[in-house]
């Protein structure tokens, strides 16, 4: 997994606490930064309404299909790429019907 360099601003006391944090468990601030996002999208990535947003994201074509794997797990992406295959076809369908 490649890596890419990441520019923003935190609060102060949040720096603070990661560093405190970083030296207890003899960890960089990067480390505990990344632990610290990885766990919170994790439990996001759970929960139900966050995974339906995301999978009308895709449907929206908004992301790409393996961007939705990696949230939502192969399975269930192939699931959801099937049903917008059919949804696709069936508004085709229905623009011909429509000009007859």
């Amino acid at each position: 997994m490649g890596t890419k360099r990441v520019n923003f601003r935190l609060p102060e006391e949040l720096v603070t606490r990661a560093d405190i944090a970083a030296e207890v468990t003899h960890k960089n601030r990067t480390e505990i930064l990344i632990e610290a996002l990885r766990q919170y999208l994790e439990e996001k990535e759970s929960d139900e309404s966050f995974r339906e947003a995301v999978v009308e994201l895709y449907l929206d074509n908004h992301i790409e299909f393996e961007k939705l794997v990696e949230i939502i797990g192969r399975q269930d992406a192939e699931a959801v790429r099937a049903s917008k295959e059919v949804l696709d076809r069936g508004e085709e369908l229905a623009d011909k019907l429509a000009d007859l």
